[in-house]
């Protein structure tokens, strides 16, 4: 298991190479192998998740700008190796703060701590994050100064006690002040929809992510006001699932710190609502392009949409545009060819539009062209799908938390055919 930056340089392959073949963890022929499907891509989404070789499989993810792959010598289940990649990045996420190239470089020794932790001969060990920051401690300045002076890696001696519990997610003799547990329920919406304004494709993939500072042992039951919704689920493994099947209810002792609950998908066209349209007319010809695009909410139940961003990926042979715009401002790269409307927040009495012109390169016509526009958006206080939590108990201990649920919708893959 490796992690890679999305820029296949040179300097980058001497410095794996360095770091990473001097310890015999894969050969220089499987690197050689992403990076030549890596340089062949155009953009990072084209890059095969699964690549095979003459003895080896290649299964990779792309997440913060940043690949991590892994390489299997025999087949296996691709969605269980990408799940386990996927919890690597949280867990470095939550050890360095910011997930980039230059925070796996910075901290390389941590990196590969984790990995020796998370990973025993190649099968996964201990990948919950409470077990992880009992056997290393995050890379603090100060933990950072006492390594220097006394040389020790910073890696405990002592198994965690939890590790050997019936609840290995959850440490023993937790004690907090203030007992706080917030759960955000998070919903993507991924939607196609074409020029004609019709919904092409629809589809709901959200999370119920948890903060959870609680004394002691709590046990916790969350209920629903229509958890019919709720049919393509997947839970954490604090989740009691007999209880979830035969009444439709999350009973579970909860992990210390931040954890997602719960993941879901909703597929159905009838339950997927679309909360903001966009009308786009793009049409190019006489050497010039018109672009006149309008957005708005739609079935937002009065909460504001925040967070508008458009995005047009003009034609090759465009060289500039010039925009006006009612609300926000416009940006336009002429080297990417990205043509960038950043509205903010959608007022009630002002509908955004943006009208302008764009110039194409001597010779040019783009008559055929149809760019994509990609739309990102956010709502506070509006689970899109319905989803609504009726109550939230707590058991096995006497003291009263503070409780908070919010609910919060955004774009996922939001595109919109012209």
């Amino acid at each position: 298991l490796l992690p890679l930056s999305d820029r296949p340089s040179e300097g980058w392959k001497q410095w794996y190479q360095r770091r990473v073949r001097g310890r015999s963890i894969v050969s220089r022929t499987v690197c050689d192998k992403f990076f030549e499907a890596q340089t062949k891509a155009k953009t990072p989404d084209d890059v095969p998740p699964i690549i095979t070789t003459n003895k080896n499989y290649l299964i990779s993810i792309y997440r913060e700008k940043i690949y991590l792959v892994a390489v299997t010598t025999m087949e296996i289940q691709p969605l269980f190796v990408v799940e386990f990649m996927h919890r690597v990045m949280d867990t470095f996420a939550e050890y360095f703060d910011d997930c980039s190239e230059g925070a796996i470089k910075d901290n390389i020794i941590v990196v590969y701590q984790l990995l020796e932790e998370m990973l025993d001969n190649g099968f996964p060990l201990a990948t919950e994050l409470n077990i992880l920051t009992e056997l290393i401690k995050p890379p603090t300045i100060i933990n950072k100064a006492v390594s220097m002076v006394t040389g020790k890696e910073g890696v405990s001696s002592v198994l965690p006690g939890s590790q050997l519990s019936n609840v290995p997610w959850r440490r023993q003799g937790v004690k907090y002040a203030n007992n706080e547990a917030y759960f955000d329920c998070v919903e993507d919406v991924d939607a196609i929809v074409d020029a004609h304004g019709a919904i092409v494709s629809a589809e709901i993939h959200g999370n119920i992510n948890c903060n959870v500072h609680l004394s002691g042992m709590p046990d916790l039951s969350m209920s629903f006001i229509n958890p019919r919704l709720l049919d393509d689920v997947s839970f954490h493994p604090c989740v009691r699932l007999k209880r979830w099947e035969s009444e439709k209810i999350l009973s579970f002792i909860p992990p210390d710190g931040s954890f997602v609950l719960m993941s879901y998908h909703i597929s159905a066209q009838n339950q997927v609502a679309i909360p903001v349209y966009v009308r786009a007319m793009i049409s190019f010809r006489d050497g010039q392009g018109k672009v006149d695009i309008t957005v708005g909410p739609k079935q937002t139940l009065g909460k504001t949409v925040d967070n508008v961003v458009i995005t047009v990926p003009m034609p090759k042979d465009v060289t500039g545009a010039s925009m006006t715009t009612s609300v926000g401002t416009y940006s336009f790269d002429p080297v990417s060819k990205v043509l960038k409307w950043d509205i903010g927040k959608i007022q009630p009495l002002k509908v955004p539009t943006m009208r302008g012109t764009c110039t194409l390169a001597a010779g040019s016509e783009c008559k055929d062209a149809h760019p994509t526009i990609h739309v990102d958006f956010k709502i506070m206080q509006l689970a899109v799908s319905g989803i609504k939590v009726n109550r939230l108990d707590m058991f096995q201990e006497n003291y009263k938390p503070f409780k908070g649920v919010k609910y919060i919708t955004k774009a996922g893959n939001f595109q919109v055919r012209t």
